[in-house]
């Protein structure tokens, strides 16, 4: 261990941390703990979450890439604590490695400041651990820790869902964080092979994406909070479409008894889902099961004001609605 590095990288990641503040702070990255006043609310909730990038990270280390993973675990963080309508407070990274070096470090955190920044969230610390003896080397691991608050009266939690609700939902921008284990086996990549010949699979371009499959496999996961945060006041409900995909997180939002039945023809699913079904020759239910199928984030809302949230969301489709629940499927596919 370098322990000239690891200071010289602190250093360094304070600066950028400095980037992605809030009035509130007052104390950030450097003292055992950080401090952050929170105010001006009236009957405040506090909204906690915490994740991590999963196995993506083996692809970004494979292609030397760490900018993007950076911006994905912020924007993984924030888009669940927003299914409560929470407004972001405060962000902390982990980065575990052995080998991982200073500049790798920094880009890793620069990253998640730019996507902080983005949604008015305070980067206010972190952890950087040097662990040879755990992590094998050029392997390393991010999680983030994320708090946001919300008053008491404004807390989006399904219960106001009903029968005959519209589901509304966005595009993900590709896998976000998830189902990375089962992409890399079936594309032979980040599983311990070859480096150069994993590389080159990445770097192998596929008619239908238009692009590499690592650009396509690296697209950071998208954030939702700054198009949605006008019409909070119209959703009864929101899932963010991550492990598990569509059919095990949007019945978390819904009341007991009903379903969301949703309608395939009304949106596109993005080739690199069509790619990754055709080359593991995976079974559809497993692809929605496991991935986002091209929705990363489904709203709930009243027939009426589905039309308002369309108005100001030009991105929302109908995508289905809420039923009633008939036997044990909560989520139906037709």
């Amino acid at each position: 261990m370098d322990i000239d590095a690891a200071a010289r990288a602190v250093e360094r990641i304070r600066e950028v941390a400095r980037e992605a503040s809030r009035p509130e702070v007052l104390a950030g990255v450097g003292p055992f703990g950080s401090l952050f006043q929170l105010r001006s609310y009236r009957d405040p909730v506090l909204v906690a979450s915490v994740d991590s990038v999963g196995t993506k990270v083996k692809l970004a280390a494979l292609l030397d890439r760490y900018d993007t993973v950076g911006v994905d675990i912020v924007n993984h963080c924030v888009n669940d604590i927003f299914t409560s309508g929470a407004e972001p407070l405060f962000f902390l990274d982990y980065i575990g490695s052995s080998t991982l070096g200073e500049e790798e470090k920094v880009t890793l955190v620069r990253g998640m400041a730019s996507a902080c920044r983005a949604v008015g969230c305070a980067l206010v610390g972190g952890e950087l651990a040097d662990m040879p003896d755990i992590y094998a080397p050029g392997d390393f691991d991010l999680v983030g820790f994320i708090l946001g608050v919300v008053e008491r009266d404004a807390i989006i939690d399904g219960s106001a869902i009903r029968e005959g609700d519209v589901l509304l939902a966005l595009p993900s921008s590709g896998l976000h964080t998830n189902g990375y284990s089962l992409v890399r086996k079936i594309f032979g990549v980040g599983v311990g092979g070859d480096p150069e010949e994993e590389r080159a699979k990445l770097y192998r371009t596929y008619p239908d994406l238009g692009l590499t499959l690592g650009e396509a496999l690296l697209a950071p996961h998208r954030c939702y909070c700054n198009e949605l945060r006008p019409v909070l006041k119209h959703l009864r409900g929101m899932a963010h479409i991550t492990g598990g995909g569509l059919l095990d997180n949007v019945p978390r939002v819904l009341p007991e008894g009903l379903a969301a039945r949703f309608e395939r023809a009304t949106w596109r699913v993005p080739p690199i889902f069509s790619l990754i079904q055709k080359e593991g020759n995976v079974e559809e239910t497993e692809m929605y099961r496991t991935f986002n199928m091209g929705l990363g984030m489904v709203l709930v809302c009243s027939p009426r004001e589905a039309e308002v949230v369309r108005s100001q969301v030009r991105e929302a489709g109908v995508v289905g609605q809420v039923v009633r629940q008939e036997g044990d499927q909560r989520v139906l596919l037709v």
